[in-house]
């Protein structure tokens, strides 16, 4: 429920913020009238985005195991592309987001008619992306771990960042962005070390690969994963009571990588033999 909980705060976070700052500019400047469009972006975002889900989840439930084992691998990748870029692009654009939005929306308004049409695939573009980026995160976390709590958290998660917005855009909130992505993103780099590690299992199973599946240790006497702690370690970092060396070094290879370039100071450029592995 947490790791759900916490993705779904995170992007729904991402989204919110970017409407909350082109709402509060359409109001600072006078244009509260074109309001509505912003809401039919947002309407058409989302629905996209659970008919994404709806299909992407109809589609796994027609696949044999093996098939089925697949599809969790790829969709593990998938999320953890996303994860790894959604968390260094918010590093980079935290600082400047306002002033690229408002630039864009004074060019779209300096165009007549067709501004219109731009805002609305403004705010459809910003919580679209942020929509389809948490589909491949909750089905990968929900095929990861079969928490019932974890639609509630999602939920939640989603709930909390529109209240969160809406306290923004009214002027309620101050929110160190700077701050709360860095630690968010941090923790979300240790669910996607989780994700990258269950992916390699998956593909294991699948019968894709089967390199290095010598088992480095068992812990399933000291944490079985059916007990509340090893549940709750496999939900949040992908814990694994019986992991193989290929899963382990999936794990703090990409860890390390992750951490490497998250720590590295902006503005420097990364050591040519970090920079010719990533």
């Amino acid at each position: 429920m947490l790791i759900p909980f916490l993705i779904m705060l995170r992007e729904g976070l991402e989204a919110a913020l970017i409407v909350g700052i082109i709402a509060t500019y359409l109001r600072q400047t006078g244009r509260g009238a074109w309001m509505p469009l912003v809401w039919i972006g947002i309407f058409l975002a989302v629905s996209l985005a659970l008919l994404a889900g709806a299909g992407l989840q109809f589609v796994s439930a027609e696949f044999p195991q093996r098939q089925q084992e697949l599809f969790e691998a790829l969709v593990g990748f998938v999320a953890v592309a996303m994860l790894t870029w959604m968390v260094f692009w918010m590093r980079r654009a935290a600082q400047g987001l306002r002033g690229e939005l408002t630039g864009a929306l004074d060019q779209a308004f300096a165009h007549g008619r067709q501004h219109t049409w731009a805002l609305i695939g403004m705010v459809f573009l910003a919580v679209a992306r942020e929509g389809l980026e948490s589909i491949f995160f909750l089905l990968a976390v929900f095929q990861q771990s079969q928490s019932h709590g974890a639609p509630l958290g999602a939920l939640l998660g989603v709930l909390c960042a529109a209240l969160v917005g809406w306290a923004f855009y009214r002027g309620s909130l101050r929110l160190n962005l700077k701050h709360f992505f860095r630690l968010t993103g941090l923790f979300i780099l240790l669910v996607a070390a989780g994700l990258f590690a269950g992916s390699v299992r998956a593909l294991h199973e699948a019968g894709l690969w089967n390199h290095a599946q010598a088992v480095v240790f068992d812990l399933s006497d000291w944490l079985p994963l059916d007990t509340a702690l090893g549940s709750l370690f496999a939900g949040i970092f992908g814990y694994y009571p019986t992991p193989s060396v290929s899963e382990l070094v999936a794990y703090l290879g990409y860890l390390a990588l992750a951490l490497c370039a998250f720590f590295w100071p902006r503005g420097q450029a990364l050591p040519a033999s970090a920079a010719a592995r990533g």
